[in-house]
């Protein structure tokens, strides 16, 4: 054989493999398992199930719901026939049909508020207690009877710790007198008397009066020398209450845990006196 096709043959081997050495590797994924495949077949078939299932459903109701409307509409065309039919027999004996317009009943605002007496009880959730309460809409803010008033600071906002402020026949779930309550500082509110000007905080806390549920902003302040630890103002009535003051206690006291029974306030609210607060 000739030497100059000994090295062309020698050239081509080395060719091809270099072709094999530098062929790219395969990026198609590696056969399923029989277990893997099958299992990928079964979530398959559930998910077109679970589609099958909730399609079916849905034209169940809109055939439901296609039905009803046909009833309706054969209904108001069974009464236009009769109602054409009265209205062709008084003009065959020449007489005019009376129309009768009926005005809808229009809800007024006061209707849509909760009426409340002079004196309620009120119900806190997050102290656990229920309170007597003053309703007067001459005070701005309502107010919480509160001691030993702390500010403290917790995440970077202010905060209060204070304690209810209570006489010994004010009515109350015994095991809250004591307990330490806690709550962030809403705003604070300049209070001017004839012995001058004093800065409370003002918190809000959940209410509950009747079917009322507010969240309501309270002044903490000592109330131990007025008749009532609660005072509610004008702010917490707004567009929601009104007051009768002929009336007192005209939704039941609330219950919690500790606490007596509804059914025994009556005395609690018999031994109230009709005075007036400052």
């Amino acid at each position: 054989m000739r030497p100059g096709v000994l090295w062309l043959m020698a050239g081509l081997s080395l060719s091809f493999a270099g072709c094999a050495v530098t062929q790219p590797e395969s990026n198609e994924p590696p056969p399923l398992s029989e277990a893997s495949f099958n299992a990928r077949i079964l979530e398959l078939e559930n998910a077109l199930t679970l589609q099958c299932s909730t399609a079916r459903s849905l034209q169940e109701r809109q055939l439901n719901q296609q039905q009803v409307l046909t009833a309706d509409m054969r209904e108001v065309g069974s009464l236009l026939r009769y109602l054409r039919k009265d209205v062709a027999s008084l003009e065959a004996r020449g007489e005019e049909p009376v129309i009768i317009r009926e005005e809808c009943a229009v809800e007024s605002a006061e209707d849509s508020k909760t009426l409340l007496g002079r004196s309620e009880w009120v119900g806190l959730p997050s102290i656990g207690t229920y309170l007597k309460a003053r309703v007067d809409s001459g005070a701005n803010t309502s107010s919480l009877s509160a001691s030993d008033i702390t500010r403290f600071e917790r995440d970077g906002e202010n905060w209060v710790r204070f304690k209810l402020a209570l006489n010994d026949d004010d009515v109350v779930v015994e095991q809250t007198r004591d307990e330490w309550i806690e709550a962030p500082i809403q705003r604070r509110v300049r209070i001017v008397q004839a012995s001058g000007e004093e800065s409370r905080p003002v918190i809000s806390l959940l209410m509950t009066l009747g079917p009322i549920r507010e969240n309501v902003e309270f002044t903490l302040n000592d109330r131990t020398h007025l008749d009532y630890p609660v005072l509610l103002g004008r702010r917490f009535m707004m567009d929601i209450a009104t007051i009768d003051v002929s009336q007192t206690y005209i939704h039941k006291r609330p219950e919690f845990p500790g606490g007596e029974p509804a059914e025994q306030a009556a005395d609690d609210e018999a031994a109230d006196q009709d005075d007036t607060e400052e």
